[in-house]
């Protein structure tokens, strides 16, 4: 075999399932060091590619890189979202991959299905800003979408706050709302969960946590179902109004200066001149660090803005690669077996 022989290891959803990735503690844990390593400018974070082929839909692909300096992983997700999807062709709306490669000699190391650990990093941003955010006896909680990221969220919610007893849904309709409930109630035994036949202000007032997670681009939670205490999490694009930051004691961001260059509710408040850098309270990797405080009362409102953090997604695809390479489950497969004058029998297959 060639000392030029360059390989890498495909991952699978259902590899990553049977070792034993899908673990929203890792990944909460995982999200939590990587922001301290931002922090310590241990990370290169550099700008996403954005390619939006249609503005109404929003339908897009883009590429996000980042490099992890201590494990010496360089990676990019590459990820479409497709809002229309589900109801035109009855699929996911989004779908993602990774691309892992070590920074030695460059070379690739891993391809990877993306969309778990998407959906993970996700759930686990929103959970530890829930763990600084939320009340910490919290007991309900309502969501506007019942899609894979609502579940994940969830999810993630129930390990940072295992107080959590209700759970009400609302979505488009009652059949999401049922399959969102027949999906999570084995996994939750101990949460009563709550159908509000497509009805939002249902899932929302009282909630002490409130999260909405759609890709509507319309103000659909209303500040007034937002009680004193509560803990709202905001997803999505545009999908609350405008006061529901504005009533809001605490608001905080994944990272507020991508969020001023983007098309969420708050990045609409900043373009048009209704809110500023003074009025954003923290970025999360500050109130994981301690360097600002999280919650100060129970009857703070708080309010959580996530854009994406694509060196959280990279450094939860690198540690899902290496639980994986410990359980000896990937296929291996080759980039090149040699380098491409030193085939044999490459006068046989060159066209000049």
């Amino acid at each position: 075999m060639s000392s030029h022989q360059v390989g890498f290891t495909y991952l699978s959803q259902e590899d990553l399932l049977d070792a034993g990735c899908f673990d929203l503690r890792m990944a909460i844990e995982v999200a939590e060091k990587s922001m301290l390593a931002f922090e310590d400018h241990r990370i290169m974070f550099p700008e996403k590619i954005v390619q939006i082929f249609d503005q109404v839909s929003q339908n897009r692909i883009n590429g996000l890189p980042a490099t992890l300096l201590d494990e010496k992983i360089c990676g990019i997700k590459w990820v479409s979202v497709f809002p229309r999807n589900p109801k035109k062709y009855d699929v996911q709306n989004l779908s993602a991959m990774f691309l892992l490669s070590e920074i030695e000699t460059g070379f690739p190391i891993a391809v990877m299905e993306g969309t778990l650990a998407s959906n993970m990093r996700v759930a686990a941003i929103g959970a530890i800003a829930a763990k600084h955010l939320a009340r910490q006896n919290a007991h309900s909680i309502g969501f506007i979408g019942a899609g894979e990221q609502a579940k994940m969220h969830l999810l993630g919610m129930k390990v940072v706050r295992p107080s959590l007893k209700e759970c009400r849904v609302s979505a488009k309709s009652a059949i999401e709302e049922e399959q969102f409930i027949d999906e999570l109630s084995p996994l939750l035994p101990d949460i009563k969960f709550i159908c509000t036949n497509t009805v939002a202000r249902d899932a929302m007032v009282g909630a002490d946590i409130l999260v909405t997670a759609t890709s509507a681009q319309a103000p659909l939670l209303k500040a007034e179902w937002m009680k004193p205490g509560a803990f709202y999490s905001h997803i999505g694009g545009w999908e609350d109004e405008y006061k529901v930051a504005q009533q809001c004691d605490k608001i905080v961001c994944d990272d507020w200066e991508t969020v001023t260059h983007r098309t969420q509710t708050l990045s609409r408040m900043y373009a048009e001149g209704l809110l500023s850098h003074n009025d954003i309270h923290a970025d999360l990797h500050e109130l994981v660090s301690k360097h600002k405080p999280g919650r100060e009362s129970d009857e703070e409102r708080t309010y959580f803005n996530a854009v994406g953090l694509s060196y959280v997604d990279i450094a939860l695809a690198h540690t899902m690669f290496t639980r994986a390479q410990s359980a000896h489950i990937g296929q291996k497969l080759d980039l090149q077996e040699s380098m491409v004058f030193e085939h044999h029998n490459i006068i046989s297959k060159i066209r000049l």
